[in-house]
């Protein structure tokens, strides 16, 4: 796919899925703001796309920090002059029983993966709005389409994120903004390693083996649906929900 002058804005960029559709999108010509919290990680990936040829930039970014948003929006925009695609990736996962869960944990998880998701639409909307539309991707999860014991707080951030997703394409689907999500399986990142269990243990065998692929997936699968729903290819396309999990809703 050529995504050539297009400007995309990934959030939870530093590493995994985010970290992959970065280097994929500058591959295929789009130049790229990256925003994460870790700030050594984020510029080794500018570092990468720039020794690629590709244009890039980083700004630490907590996405739970209305302010910090609002100024990587512009800052996007006062440096590439529009804002085309965003793919609003930044997430935290959290696993453990209704009953053993502390609000600390739950504020967390709805903060970084629900208010950080609002947060952003709340501000690259008017952006693509300027430029007379865009193409928004809201990293869900198959747990937003299911139930997973032992995931709760998880399974509901990602349950609301389904919900905002339809409901903002609905609002802007007259209005040239595209907004769907990305809903991956088990993919083999930090976070899984954190969840299951690094690779060859137990826990993360059994969560493969769930699986009609009997693997899990890997970033770059997920970083070609992404790309797919922010093409023009997806142009019909607005208010879905993409899984990408091995046939796991199949079952």
């Amino acid at each position: 796919m050529n995504f050539q002058d297009r400007v995309v804005l990934i959030t939870g960029a530093t590493s995994g899925i985010g970290r992959e559709t970065a280097l994929q999108f500058a591959k295929a010509g789009a130049k790229v703001a990256l925003a994460g919290r870790r700030e050594q990680a984020g510029q080794q990936v500018v570092q990468e796309i720039r020794a690629a040829g590709g244009d890039a930039f980083f700004e630490q970014t907590d996405v739970t920090q209305e302010e910090q948003v609002e100024h990587l929006v512009h800052d996007t925009i006062s440096r590439y002059g529009r804002l085309d695609i965003a793919f609003n990736n930044a997430g935290v996962e959290y696993g453990g029983g209704i009953t053993e869960f502390i609000e600390e944990a739950y504020r967390q998880v709805f903060d970084i993966n629900v208010l950080g998701v609002f947060l952003c639409l709340k501000h690259e909307i008017p952006a693509m709005l300027k430029m007379g539309g865009g193409s928004i991707i809201n990293t869900s999860s198959i747990l937003g389409h299911i139930a997973f014991p032992g995931a709760s707080i998880y399974n509901a951030s990602k349950h609301a994120v389904e919900g905002i997703t339809k409901t903002v394409a609905l609002e802007y689907a007259q209005q040239g903004i595209r907004v769907n999500a990305v809903a991956p399986g088990a993919i083999a990142t930090d976070m899984i390693d954190r969840f299951a269990g690094e690779e060859g243990t137990e826990g993360r065998s059994q969560l493969a083996a769930q699986h009609p692929m009997g693997r899990l997936g890997q970033s770059a699968e997920i970083a070609a649906a992404v790309m797919y729903l922010a093409s023009d290819a997806a142009s019909f396309t607005t208010g879905i929900s993409l899984p990408v999990d091995g046939g796991f809703l199949a079952k």
